[in-house]
């Protein structure tokens, strides 16, 4: 069976890219504008064997997804900026538990309801901060049709092997353009499935981490019994307080991202080998970026363009070691602004509207009589 060419939009191809990897279960609430995912998911998945609901809010949402991946299926959701942050508490509930599934988020501009139907790129920090204490967050952004099948892909296969949320993030843009997208055959890209248990159900201890640091997941209902708590817990998955068992899940936790960094880091650069000039940028905007660095270098401008594809953990080792030149930028457009820190970066001038006032242009200092 020969790859098929097709024209996809981009919440088109997120979904379908999820059924070739083996997502098999998708809870959601429809929310623009990612609202496309669930509607194709809600007539693809009954004929693939899998389960479709649509529940109440974005909350129950999370909670359906980490159920169903506790039963063994593996499991997606799809949402918007409100309902990204009403996930959050259970988001960090499986990031505890170590639950693999995906959230996808594709942005649109806030606060609260903001404008639904255009692009943003605001919820950048809340993928890595959204959720409260200490744990791993897996975060990939294509800017391209093509890019999120091959990063729904990943994401999928990412939350599996190393059992945790992993976070898609698209914007508006993506989600509703159509490009040409070259579908590969399901012997022809890379599946993987979390690791399973080797050993009988008595001598089961769901959180004993092997060499990579990633514990075998048995499936609830197959005879294998585990706790499951958002409390500190041991290998057994018992509550415990002892200082050196906390210590040892947070760092196994961190460490299995940290320690898989090479594996799961995606990015892509262009013009970076000479570049005095760098654009850092991502999702769609990294295309307009592209551009803007070929027209700096038709003028002579040493420009490059350094595209992060895993947002989180950010790829700071693949930036390149070249002298380069930052100016800070006004925060008048933040959800468009990157910033860059180069290994060797040089400090530039500050720009006019960072100018500090001069002490005869500011007012006297004036202490209030209460603190005299």
């Amino acid at each position: 069976m020969r790859p098929r060419v097709r024209l996809l939009q981009g919440n088109e191809s997120c979904a379908e890219a999820a059924l070739l990897a083996g997502v098999r279960f998708f809870a959601g609430y429809p929310i623009t504008p990612s609202s496309e995912i669930a509607e194709i998911l809600s007539e693809r998945l009954p004929q693939l064997g899998g389960k479709f609901i649509q529940m109440e809010d974005e909350i129950a949402s999370m909670a359906a997804v980490v159920g169903a991946s506790l039963a063994g299926m593996k499991a997606m959701t799809a949402t918007s900026g409100p309902g990204f942050s009403l996930k959050q508490e259970n988001l960090g509930f499986a990031s505890f538990t170590e639950v693999p599934c995906v959230i996808v988020n594709v942005q649109r501009t806030g606060p609260s309801t903001g404008l639904p139907t255009s692009p943003g790129q605001g919820d950048l920090m809340q993928a890595r901060w959204g959720t409260h204490g200490d744990h791993p967050v897996v975060a990939l952004y294509p800017s391209s049709v093509s890019e999120t099948f091959d990063l729904t892909v990943k994401a999928v296969n990412i939350a599996e092997r190393l059992r945790v949320p992993v976070i898609l993030l698209m914007d508006e843009v993506i989600a509703h353009m159509r490009e040409r997208v070259i579908v590969p055959c399901e012997d022809e890209i890379e599946i993987a499935w979390r690791p399973r248990p080797t050993v009988p159900p008595e001598e089961y201890q769901p959180y004993a981490a092997g060499p990579d640091g990633v514990p075998a997941m048995a499936d609830f209902g197959t005879g294998y019994r585990w706790h499951l708590t958002g409390l500190y817990h041991d290998v057994t998955g018992f509550p415990t307080s002892a200082p050196a068992k906390v210590d040892q899940l947070v760092r196994r936790l961190c460490g299995k991202i940290t320690n898989h960094k090479r594996d799961i880091t995606f990015t892509w650069d262009e013009h970076m080998d000479d570049a005095k000039v760098a654009v850092v940028a991502c999702g769609i905007v990294a295309r307009s970026a592209r551009r803007a660095v070929r027209l700096a270098r038709e003028k002579g401008i040493a420009a490059g363009l350094f595209q992060p594809k895993t947002i989180w953990p950010f790829p700071d080792e693949h930036t390149p070691d070249t002298h380069l030149t930052t100016h800070p930028l006004p925060a008048r457009r933040p959800a468009r602004v990157a910033s860059f820190s180069p290994k060797a970066a040089r400090p530039s001038p500050s720009p006019p509207w960072r100018a500090s006032p001069s002490p005869q242009s500011m007012p006297p200092k004036t202490t209030p009589s209460a603190w005299r």
